[in-house]
C-alpha cells in the first residue's frame, strides 16, 4: 500500500477546525530551544502520524500567509466583501479558538473586527454565526453523517487537514526525512519534512511539527522554492488533548439576531465525493463549473469550465489587464503569477490554477479537455 493511499486512512478527526477568514493575531507561532527526544526515522515517524487518532483537543490556531499573489486594484480587505475576504484569507495572519470531540462534536470561534464569528456541531445540528450581521443559520446534521461539520466551514484551520493534503501528496517525487525536533504550544515535537523532487512545483519543502506523545501534527510550514520566508505556517499557539465537555459546542442564539433553517436532505452518504484524478467513465470532466483535477501529486492542476472573470468592470478586470498574454496549442489567455500559485484564465472559460510553475499550467492546458 502506497503511502498517499495510506493518508487516506488517517483517522486524526478534527474536521471542523475551520474557518473562511481571520482576526488579527496573537502573535507567531514561537518554537523554543529544540527538545532531546529518542531517535526516530522517517518511515517510522510518517507511519504514526498516518494512524495517529485522539479523542479529542481544545486550543488556538494560529496562520500566517505571504503567497505573492498580485495585489486586487480597488481591494483594501476586510471581511464585508467577497473579494476582501478572499484576500483576507491569503494573506496575512489570522487565529481562531477551537475544539473537537470525537466523532462528531466540533467548535471555531473567530474574532473579525471585534465581531464574533462562530461553526459549531454538537452532531445533532450546526449553527454558522455572525454577530456583526446578526445572524445565524442552523441546520439538522442528516443522520449517517460522519463529518460532524458545518456545511460551510472548509478546512483552513485545521493543522491536521493542511498536513494531510501535503501527506496525500507523497509520490516517489517526494524526499522525506526527520530534520530535528522544537516545541510548538509548549510541547515536544518532530519535524518531519517532506521535500519535492520535481521542478514543477513551486513547494520548496513543507514540514510538520508532530507531537511526540500523540503523533499529531501541531504546525505545518510550508516554503517556496525561491526564497527563505515561509509561504504559509498554520499551527497551535495552544493545544490541550483532553476531551472538552459537551457544552462547549451547544450555541444558543442572542436575542434579536435572525435565524434561518434550510431545509437538507435527511440522509446522505458516510463519505462526501471527492475530485477525482481522472474522469470517471462516460461524464465530460470539468462540466457545470465543477472542478477537475489534472495531474498527480505535486504537479497536480485544478481545471474549472464555463468561467466568465471579465466583463464586470470590477478588480478582477483590473488584474486581468495587467496580466500578460500567453498562447499555446491549447489556445489564448492571461497568465497571473505568483511565488506560490499560479493561474491561467483563457479565453473560452477555462481556468487552471496550483502550487504549480505557469510551465506546468500550459502543459496541462495543452492536454486538457476543452
Amino acid at each position: 500500500m502506497g503511502a498517499a493511499q495510506r493518508s487516506r486512512r488517517w483517522l486524526v478527526p478534527v474536521t471542523a477546525v475551520a474557518v473562511v477568514a481571520g482576526v488579527g493575531t496573537l502573535g507567531p507561532v514561537v518554537a523554543d530551544a529544540s527538545p532531546k527526544l529518542p531517535g526516530i526515522s522517517a518511515q517510522e515517524l510518517l507511519a504514526k502520524v498516518q494512524t495517529a487518532k485522539v479523542d479529542g483537543l481544545s486550543g488556538t490556531v494560529h496562520s500566517s500567509a505571504d503567497l505573492g499573489l498580485p495585489a486586487l486594484p480597488g481591494v483594501t480587505g476586510g471581511s464585508d466583501s467577497a473579494s476582501g475576504q478572499v484576500t483576507e484569507m491569503l494573506s496575512g495572519e489570522h487565529t481562531a479558538r477551537v475544539a473537537f470531540a470525537a466523532p462528531d462534536k466540533a467548535r471555531v470561534s473567530v474574532l473579525d473586527n471585534m465581531a464574533e464569528r462562530v461553526w459549531t456541531t454538537d452532531g445533532k445540528s450546526a449553527w454558522a454565526y455572525d454577530s456583526g450581521k446578526r445572524e445565524a443559520v442552523k441546520l439538522q446534521v442528516p443522520e449517517h453523517s460522519t463529518s460532524g461539520k458545518p456545511e460551510k466551514a472548509p478546512q483552513n484551520y485545521d493543522p491536521q487537514a493542511v498536513a494531510k493534503q501535503f501527506l496525500a501528496a507523497i509520490d516517489p517525487t517526494t524526499k522525506v526525512d526527520v530534520s530535528g525536533t522544537e516545541k510548538v504550544a509548549g510541547r515536544d515535537a518532530y519535524k518531519l519534512r517532506l521535500t519535492p523532487k520535481t521542478d514543477k512545483t513551486t513547494v520548496g519543502s513543507v514540514t510538520l511539527a508532530v507531537d511526540s506523545k500523540t503523533w499529531v501534527p501541531l504546525q505545518v510550514t510550508v516554503l517556496p522554492r525561491t526564497g527563505k520566508d515561509p509561504a504559509v505556517e498554520i499551527g497551535f499557539t495552544q493545544v490541550s488533548f483532553a476531551v472538552p465537555a459537551a457544552s462547549t459546542f451547544a450555541f444558543t442564539p442572542p436575542k434579536g439576531v435572525e435565524v434561518t433553517q434550510p431545509k437538507l436532505p435527511t440522509t446522505r452518504p458516510d463519505h462526501p465525493k471527492s475530485l477525482p484524478s481522472k474522469p470517471e467513465a462516460g461524464k465530460k470532466p470539468g462540466t457545470a463549473n465543477e472542478p477537475t483535477v489534472l495531474g498527480e501529486g505535486w504537479s497536480s492542476v485544478v481545471m474549472v469550465r464555463g468561467v466568465k472573470l471579465t466583463g464586470a468592470g470590477g478588480p478582477v478586470d483590473q488584474l486581468l489587464a495587467s496580466a500578460p498574454t500567453v498562447q499555446g496549442s491549447w489556445g489564448k489567455g492571461k497568465l497571473v503569477s505568483s511565488k506560490m500559485i499560479n493561474a491561467l484564465i483563457t479565453d473560452d472559460g477555462r481556468v487552471f490554477a496550483g502550487l504549480v510553475t505557469a510551465q506546468t499550467l500550459q502543459d496541462a492546458a495543452a492536454k486538457a479537455p476543452r
